[in-house]
């Protein structure tokens, strides 16, 4: 998934007046709806053989080959960039990003328990499932937090090394595309890239800071 990590919310409204802050009420429910849009969203994709980019297109590519489920691998990827989440976003996104990991991970493997995903349209999963990933982004980004691995440390390197984190995410986005030709035919990768930019679209057309001001 090429979506960044989102930077630190603006620290009050143009007015002058203190930023709301959500409550944890509010913080809980917006990671649990997130992580079911993305679950559905991955399923979609998974169920139409399709890849993705970032660290879930990563354990998307590693479960064909791997005896792991996605679920396992979307949480070992993760692992190593925890302590940058602390460092570089703080404690409370670390907490509600991690959250957002764990139940993505339990989501999308044991949906199978309360959905039978029989067949899907190829098509309509790149399309619905980047649109679903999407929103369950932009959910959690409007709650200051994220889907952690490798967007944190774009962002990382965006501060302390000065490379831009979108050009660093599109770069292992691409590699990980081009890893999956070995596994997957040019239809699923150019389908692949249909679902990124519905994806990416949700998240370019709502993801505007200077609208929502909540943290």
């Amino acid at each position: 998934m090429a979506a960044e990590v989102p930077d630190a919310p603006p620290a009050a409204r143009p007015g002058g007046a203190p930023t709301p802050r959500h409550s944890l009420l509010e913080d809980l429910q917006a990671v649990v709806t997130a992580a079911g849009f993305v679950s559905l969203g991955l399923a979609f994709f998974a169920k139409a053989g399709l890849v993705s980019g970032g660290t879930a297109g990563l354990a998307l590519l590693l479960a064909k080959v791997t005896p792991l489920r996605f679920g396992q691998l979307f949480a070992l990827l993760n692992l190593p960039f925890f302590w940058l989440a602390w460092k570089q976003m703080g404690w409370r996104f670390t907490l509600k990003t991690s959250a957002a990991i764990a139940l993505v991970s339990l989501a999308t493997d044991w949906l199978h328990l309360v959905l039978d995903l029989r067949a899907i349209d190829p098509l309509y999963a790149a399309v619905l499932g980047g649109f679903l990933i999407g929103m369950g982004l932009l959910i959690l980004f409007r709650h200051q937090a994220s889907l952690g691995g490798l967007n944190v440390l774009a962002l990382w390197l965006q501060r302390q090394k000065r490379v831009r984190a979108g050009l660093f995410q599109a770069g292992v986005d691409s590699l990980v595309v081009l890893a999956s030709l070995f596994v997957v035919s040019p239809k699923v990768i150019a389908l692949s890239v249909v679902g990124a930019l519905a994806l990416n679209v949700v998240l370019a057309v709502n993801h505007r800071p200077d609208r929502y001001l909540g943290t």
